[in-house]
């Protein structure tokens, strides 16, 4: 019997319906149950094929747990290690690469030194900054956020200079990047399963966050639908994650990708609605089976990004040129 787990904190709607879902298409010898744990040996397998990750970016215990299980042969989802590179500057770095629209957007270092830090181990940071050539670059409004993180947390929006000191004040320990604000016409938040099943849903985000997602939404015009379909693809395609969502805010026709890095994004019923709720259900349900029938025991069942693939890829291509020189 091959086993899919999911592990999950406090959410309630999805992982219960899914775990439903699977087992309801009866499909011989793979069955889906919540992931108990009782103990984490180093390099030893647990009893699951497939795990669907839903907390471990808030408990590192379960990060840890998850690491272990994928060396032993478990198809995790979203991949551990890559999400624990992961962060936003670098995906919006990526995303220039891979010709998909983002918001300028700048790294800056945290306002306070680092514990165990002082201004010695910042030498090599240049004091001040060049303000000037940053403030021009970016624009005001603009958004303040931090480089890795999510659920809104420490997000400012600022209308001028003024309001960015006052808010880099604030920050402390934090690294932050300020980044152009799209004044947007429309905006869209796409579910991407499995790198091959694709929901845009519309979306407002200055709405209360149970009312973001858009009842009875007008149709979307053809080549927006495609654009947008294939910069959904290409960036799941280039982080390798196999669960997320990615936001796009439209300014003058073009689809800007906002925030990509949402690899347990939400999935309650109550904030994306029973039509959403079900095909994110029915869609994770088919890649989890997907995922336990083509399971190798034994053997490293991760997914990987264009990204980390190519590069590989091209390593070793120049290491055996120059060993036939």
């Amino acid at each position: 019997m091959k086993k899919i787990g999911i592990l999950f904190g406090q959410e309630n709607t999805f992982p219960g319906a899914f775990v439903e879902r699977v087992n309801s298409k009866k499909v011989k010898g793979i069955a889906a149950e919540f992931v108990q744990i009782d103990k984490v040996i180093q390099g030893e397998s647990n009893d699951y094929d497939v795990i669907i990750d839903r907390i471990s970016q808030d408990i590192p215990f379960y990060r840890g747990y998850l690491k272990n299980a994928a060396i032993s042969g478990t198809a995790v989802i979203n991949n551990p290690f890559w999400w624990s590179a992961d962060e936003k500057f670098f995906n919006n770095a990526l995303a220039t690469k891979i010709k998909v629209a983002v918001p300028k957007t700048v790294l800056l270092p945290s306002n306070t030194h680092p514990d165990d830090t002082n201004e010695l181990s910042m030498r090599n940071l240049s004091y001040p900054l060049d303000w000037d050539s940053i403030f021009d670059y970016i624009g005001f409004p603009a958004f303040f956020k931090p480089f890795a993180g999510g659920g809104w947390k420490n997000v400012y929006r600022l209308e001028n200079r003024e309001d960015f000191f006052k808010a880099y004040n604030e920050t402390g320990q934090l690294v932050m990047m300020l980044q152009e604000a799209i004044e947007f016409n429309d905006y869209f938040r796409c579910y991407s399963i499995d790198r091959r099943d694709i929901r845009i849903m519309q979306y407002d985000p200055r709405q209360p966050h149970h009312l973001r997602y858009v009842q009875n939404p007008k149709p979307i015009e053809a080549k927006m639908l495609k654009r947008i379909t294939d910069d959904v693809l290409k960036i799941n395609n280039a982080l390798g994650y196999d669960f997320n969502t990615v936001e796009f805010a439209i300014r003058d026709g073009v689809p800007y990708a906002i925030d990509f890095c949402n690899p347990a994004p939400d999935a309650d019923v109550n904030s994306v609605g029973e039509k959403n709720f079900e095909w994110v259900v029915e869609s994770a349900a088919n890649m989890a089976i997907r995922r336990a029938e083509n399971h190798k025991r034994g053997m490293n069942n991760l997914t990987w990004g264009d990204f980390v693939t190519s590069f590989s890829a091209n390593e070793k291509l120049k290491s055996n040129k120059s060993k036939n020189k």
